[in-house]
């Protein structure tokens, strides 16, 4: 691509960022300040659709950033704008180091959000991550099976779990059993991958009674672990943005906030990563956040990762503005949680 080719990107990109409306060829041409003719846009405008980089949405209009030009622009053309004096002021006074770790974790989630715009989500630090002690089975009417967990710090998590067929007292407490011989004193995280990989792999010497524990247990877990483990604050922030408005897909997508369980895994996926990640429309692999993007980063404890962090938006969400944001947010919640 030429240098002209991906100037002209970079303006529309940020011009689309601040309005959310198709860019015309004329706009392009005061954003640059180029003295061009209008055919000259015109062609470079159609190379980048060649590319696949911009779309026309409509025939008369003009154009957007696809994915790929989103990424393009992220990658190489971003000029990030570091955060103000005084939303770095207001994220430190917000950090009370008295606070324990649960209260650090949501006042982060809740100043991504408010200093953003955009949702703010903040995983638990995995060192303060609840452990498997003891789960029960009984049975309800039907086939229905109340799961109950207890974590070792004395929470109790209750699920009504539907089943393929009815079990009897005797049969769930072999159930029961079984689980609390093999997931006793583990981490959450860790009984959860454990239950996904033997459901994925189900050992020849296991019996069905055993495969179907598993399956209870699964959904258990999961539902225990999202509610603890992830705050999410802001969702409604979202109800701005017009290409996200519509009342179906804001209802999907608030119910998948509300239970956790994939944005949980996306940010398991982060935990491994240097510096800050960005997961434009559907490279995230999850197909309720394909209009979506996330821009995460990890945040340490005396050098170790043990968590992730960072807002949900739009895909035209101000990249130059947030990525440093929570860049600092990170730093500032690990300086906390160290005091």
């Amino acid at each position: 691509m030429s240098d002209r080719a991906l100037h002209f990107l970079k303006a529309l990109v940020e011009r689309y960022i601040r309005e959310g409306q198709p860019v015309g060829s004329r706009t392009l041409a005061k954003d640059t300040g180029l003295e061009l003719s209008p055919a000259t846009i015109r062609n470079v405008m159609s190379d980048l659709e060649d590319l696949g980089l911009v779309v026309s949405p409509h025939t008369s209009a003009g154009r957007v950033p696809t994915v790929a030009g989103y990424r393009l622009f992220v990658d190489s053309l971003i000029t990030v704008r570091p955060p103000s004096d005084d939303d770095i002021a207001s994220l430190r006074g917000r950090f009370d180091v008295n606070m324990d770790a649960k209260a650090l974790v949501e006042t982060a989630s809740n100043l991504l959000s408010g200093i953003t715009h955009l949702a703010g989500v903040v995983m638990m630090p995995r060192h303060e991550r609840h452990v498997f002690r003891q789960i029960e089975l009984l049975p309800l009417s039907e086939s229905r099976v109340l799961a109950i967990l207890v974590t070792s710090e004395g929470e109790v998590h209750n699920r009504i779990v539907n089943t393929d067929r009815r079990f009897t007292a005797s049969e769930l407490e072999q159930a029961s059993n079984f689980l609390n011989q093999m997931f006793t004193g583990q981490d959450l995280s860790a009984v959860r991958k454990r239950v996904l990989d033997d459901m994925k792999d189900t050992h020849a010497d296991m019996d069905q009674m055993m495969v179907r524990a598993l399956a209870i247990a699964q959904g258990v877990v999961e539902s225990a672990e999202a509610r603890d483990d992830c705050f999410i604050a802001g969702q409604t922030n979202l109800m701005e943005f017009g290409e996200l408005a519509n009342m179906d897909r804001l209802k999907q997508l608030f119910d998948a906030f509300n239970k956790k369980r994939e944005i949980l895994h996306i940010l398991d996926r982060c935990i491994a990563a240097d510096g800050v990640q960005i997961f434009i429309g559907e490279e995230s692999g999850y197909g309720l956040l394909d209009d979506c993007s996330l821009v995460t980063t990890n945040y340490r404890v005396e050098g170790k990762v043990v968590g992730v962090l960072g807002v949900i938006g739009p895909t035209r969400m101000d990249y130059q503005r947030v990525i440093p944001i929570v860049d600092v947010t990170a730093r500032l919640l690990s300086a906390a949680l160290r005091q």
